[in-house]
């Protein structure tokens, strides 16, 4: 009984984390239009503010990541669906498992590599190639955060899909 009560606890922990990981992925979306209204109005005004481009595609990277997890959450990712809602009960159960299983992995190993990537950077201090030159690492901590969080998602779903019982 304890358990149960210590899984329900960790779900609704967990919950907060994606719908926190989806308003900070809905803050970098606004940063995107932020940047590019700001780089077209100072070509009209007749300045030239440095790195708006690369800070817009670092805010969109970010953004992206951020969503992964709390879209996975939300049931908005496109899913194959199709196919497991006319699979039999138990087979449909293996099916939904095995799928969890293989995307847990692989949303794992993504996050594994995001990480190696960012630590990478820091020991070689690489920096962005764009006029702003700032060191590549900064950009980079986005999405190995947004990673780690989809891949804690998808192992979310895969644990409870093993213990049968439903997130929401």
């Amino acid at each position: 009984m304890a358990f149960f009560i210590m899984i329900d606890s960790i779900n609704n922990f967990l919950k907060a984390t994606y719908k926190i990981s989806g308003y900070i992925a809905a803050i970098f979306l606004l940063l995107v239009a932020v940047f590019i209204l700001t780089g077209i109005s100072s070509r009209i005004f007749g300045f030239y503010i440095r790195g708006l481009a690369e800070y817009s595609g670092y805010s969109m990277a970010a953004s992206s990541f951020f969503a992964l997890a709390y879209t996975f959450y939300d049931k908005a990712h496109i899913r194959i669906t199709l196919f497991i809602e006319k699979i039999e009960n138990k087979k449909r159960r293996f099916a939904e498992i095995w799928c969890l299983s293989v995307g847990s992995f692989f949303s794992g190993f993504m996050a594994y590599y995001f990480i190696k990537m960012v630590i990478i950077s820091i020991k070689f201090e690489e920096r962005s190639e764009g006029a702003d030159e700032i060191f590549i690492w900064i950009p980079q901590v986005s999405l190995a955060i947004g990673s780690v969080i989809f891949f804690i998602c998808v192992l979310h779903h895969l644990v409870f899909s093993l213990l049968n019982k439903k997130i929401n």
